[in-house]
């Protein structure tokens, strides 16, 4: 005789299967399976047997379960009966529960999906462990209460595809930003509950620029893009204020300038570094480094465009040189990416900043960043040109 299992396939009926789990709910109650137990559950095991032979059907798992409640139900063993419809409900729950099997899994080290999806989250941290945790009863969530069947049935078929369902139950989340660090830095801003007042230099902007992308990232899922030219008006700060200081001390204007000016270069590449190591070695609350890309676009100023130039610069140089593992070995960071425009002043030998393309292309021979955008081509198709969300971070 055949059974008939719950995904519709058949199996080879097999006595022993039953003997086992009725000898479980035996062990449960009494600690042991003895002689006169086995007896009993071989008995039911044969009359199932005998029953389907007689009918000459086969039998569902879950008639053969019932068969086997009926048949402990009519001996004094009402006690394992009920061990066995215990143990029977437990395994359907289990079963029936995807949540619980996939945070097992998961826990457990065992769920390749988890631990390979995303190169930039290290599984085995606590917030990664926390985010993903999150997201597993998000999408078990989402999927019973906010899609509606025929919705995960065509995600389930993938005749669509549901984009971030570990995150579909948070709905006061929002998916990829553009950062408007200018009012933030000029201005002011707060992060938890604090009044992050206006930075007067480059490197302590750069400092708060990645606490709040840090914090906007904890509280959104995708990416996020700033531009560089928000940080620019702070390298003029930088100079003003070593001006002011080297004044102070009685220089003549001339030897002051100098100073400041190595001063600014200074700062420059002390705020990048800042930045690096901050955006690379923080963990934001989804458990990765914040995913975000970096707007190059000399046009974007004219006020501040030599001021941008140099940022852009040390940008590319401390890409290419890549910063340290925990070998001391220099290797390319995943964070930023790089988003450089192309445009008249630096896209043909000669101009006024052909330099820095130059170094742009150095720096994608050895890292593969910056990704490329025409200022020309931009301005045809959309009208105008402006930061945008790198394609990784779609």
């Amino acid at each position: 005789m055949d059974i008939i299992k719950r995904d519709g396939r058949t199996e080879q009926f097999n006595t022993e299967k039953i003997v086992n789990a009725i000898g479980k709910a035996f062990k449960e109650v009494d600690g042991v399976f003895d002689e006169w137990s086995r007896e009993k559950a071989e008995n039911i095991a044969s009359y199932i047997k005998e029953k389907s032979e007689s009918e000459d059907k086969s039998f569902s798992i879950d008639q053969i379960q019932n068969m086997v409640e009926d048949g402990l139900m009519r001996t004094k063993r009402k006690d394992v009966a009920k061990a066995y419809i215990t143990y029977r409900y437990d395994r359907d729950r289990i079963r029936g529960n995807s949540t619980d099997k996939e945070i097992e899994e998961y826990l457990n080290g065992e769920s390749e999906t988890l631990n390979k999806e995303n190169s930039n989250k290290n599984a085995i941290l606590v917030t990664t462990q926390r985010d993903y945790l999150a997201g597993i009863a998000s999408r078990d969530y989402a999927s019973r209460k906010i899609f509606s069947k025929r919705v995960m049935d065509a995600h389930n078929e993938g005749i669509i595809h549901i984009s971030d369902m570990d995150y579909a139950a948070q709905r006061a989340l929002t998916n990829c930003e553009l950062l408007n660090l200018e009012d933030m830095l000029q201005n002011s801003t707060v992060l938890n509950e604090v009044m992050i007042e206006k930075p007067h230099k480059f490197s302590t902007a750069c400092n708060i620029a990645t606490q709040i992308i840090l914090g906007v990232t904890s509280s959104t899922y995708g990416g996020c893009t700033i531009t560089l030219t928000h940080l620019a008006p702070f390298v003029r700060d930088s100079y003003n204020k070593a001006y002011k200081k080297y004044i102070d001390q009685g220089l003549d204007e001339e030897l002051a300038e100098r100073l400041a000016n190595v001063d600014k270069l200074k700062d420059i590449e002390d705020g990048v570094q800042i930045f690096n190591y901050q955006i690379n070695s923080q963990c934001n609350q989804n458990g990765q480094a914040p995913f975000l890309s970096v707007f190059m676009y000399l046009n974007e100023t004219e006020e501040y465009r030599e001021e941008l130039a140099l940022i852009i610069e040390e940008f590319l140089k401390q890409r290419i040189l890549g910063y340290k593992n925990r070998k001391g070995v220099y290797v390319p960071p995943a964070f930023p990416k790089l988003l450089y425009v192309t445009q008249e002043n630096n896209i043909k030998p000669g101009t006024e900043y052909w330099y820095l393309t130059e170094l742009a292309a150095k720096c994608t021979a050895s890292r593969m960043v910056p990704d490329y955008i025409s200022e020309k081509k931009m301005l045809e198709l959309k009208g105008y040109c402006y930061p945008c969300i790198n394609k990784a971070c779609a």
